[in-house]
């Protein structure tokens, strides 16, 4: 059982690394040779790609209904095709519009295909007892950037921007869709817990502070991932101590994912989720009494920040609500989280222009009132929402 379990989650685990590093990671590397040949400002291509983002959040619930009743596995494999068609479609690009249509195909496509779908298949197939394959997949696609960027950047070294997107569409139909097509069929669940129709679930106060915590920290996630260079070399960092600290998020984010495993497993996935929102708010501090010579201490906190805080997105609402309508409510919770993803780095952009490092202080407020709302739920009735048995899992 336990080899099973652990050939599902480096299954899924290396489908998520493509399906991330060929589009959520594919911009930092194509946006410019893609805008330079279309003949485009930098500005439409990331637009196009915010425009996608919104869209994988608003899809979010409908999917996680969709996952609900017949489990992941479908909706997993429908989008190696529809992220495929959306790489081939941008290598086929030639004006704004195709490249626009592109993006949408890809924002339907990362809807389908990435973290939140994962774990509500996860959830459909293990149950509450879910918490330990969405940390197994999140330690393999941490690297998701690791191994995309390179890749991609290599690609558009040796065979050109249009065929690298070639490449990747051809990785989803070889690699990522036999993947996805080896994980379990769908588990029978107990009579209480199988969806009928169309799920009522109300926005109750746990859900409202649960999607408010995981907005206002995964607006701080993304505007870091983009700024962050700047912003070290505004507190006196030299360019290559910036460039250091970028690189040292990555092994952060995948070294906090095993101590969660190792250690914070044995807690609440909301003491997780505290942890999580008060990492970033301790390197601001660290990195504004210091200045530059502290960026790197100030990436390690903030990217083990991140690599908890992901791992939360999926076993907070599992813990509290249970695995009953799982992959729906993680779709309502996520949706203003990847809505306000796609803003983040333009209104960021903006307060830096305006406040320089300052900024810190609006990103650590947010982080400090995601911690607020979260301890707003007590852990009393986190622990007590969690029902007893977990579905068998499918032959």
């Amino acid at each position: 059982m336990q080899a099973r379990r652990l050939g599902v989650v480096i299954a899924l685990g290396t489908a998520q690394t493509l399906a991330w590093g060929s589009s959520y990671y594919l911009p930092a590397i194509l946006a410019d040779p893609i805008a330079r040949d279309l003949g485009l400002s930098n500005n439409w291509f990331f637009a196009a790609f915010s425009a996608s983002l919104i869209i994988s959040g608003l899809l979010g619930p409908r999917i996680g209904r969709q996952i609900d009743r017949v489990g992941g596995r479908q909706v997993l494999c429908a989008s190696n095709l529809v992220l495929a068609g959306g790489l081939a479609l941008l290598g086929l690009s030639h004006s704004l519009w195709v490249m626009a249509v592109a993006w949408l195909l890809l924002g339907v496509g990362m809807g389908l295909g990435l973290y939140d779908a994962a774990f509500g298949a996860l959830g459909r197939i293990y149950g509450k007892d879910a918490r330990g394959a969405i940390t197994g997949i999140t330690l393999i696609a941490g690297f998701a950037s690791t191994v995309g960027w390179p890749l991609s950047t290599w690609g558009l070294a040796t065979i050109g921007w249009r065929e690298t997107c070639f490449a990747w569409a051809i990785a989803h139909l070889v690699i990522g869709l036999p993947l996805n097509l080896s994980l379990p069929r769908a588990t029978q669940m107990a009579p209480g817990e199988m969806p009928t129709g169309k799920p009522s679930i109300p926005l109750d106060r746990p859900m409202v502070l649960i999607a408010f915590a995981m907005a206002a920290a995964w607006t701080v996630t993304a505007a870091m991932a983009v700024h962050l260079p700047r912003l070290m070399q505004a507190f006196g960092a030299t360019p290559a101590q910036a460039l250091f600290a970028g690189m040292m998020i990555g092994p952060a984010q995948v070294a906090a994912r095993v101590f969660e495993a190792g250690f914070l497993s044995r807690f609440h996935p909301l003491a997780s989720a505290r942890l999580a929102c008060i990492t970033h708010p301790i390197g601001a501090l660290t990195i504004g009494l210091f200045g530059g010579g502290a960026a790197a201490a100030f990436a390690l906190l903030h990217g083990s920040g991140n690599g908890i805080l992901t791992i939360a997105r999926g076993t907070l609402p599992l813990a509290i609500f249970g695995p009953a309508n799982y992959a729906y409510r993680l779709g309502l919770i996520g949706a203003p989280s990847r809505i306000c993803q796609a803003f983040a780095p333009l209104l960021f952009g903006l307060l830096i222009d305006g406040l320089g490092r300052g900024v810190l202080i609006v990103s650590a407020s947010l982080s400090l009132s995601a911690l607020a709302a979260l301890m707003l739920l007590p852990a009393e009735r986190a622990e007590a929402a969690v029902p007893s048995g977990t579905p068998d899992e499918a032959a």
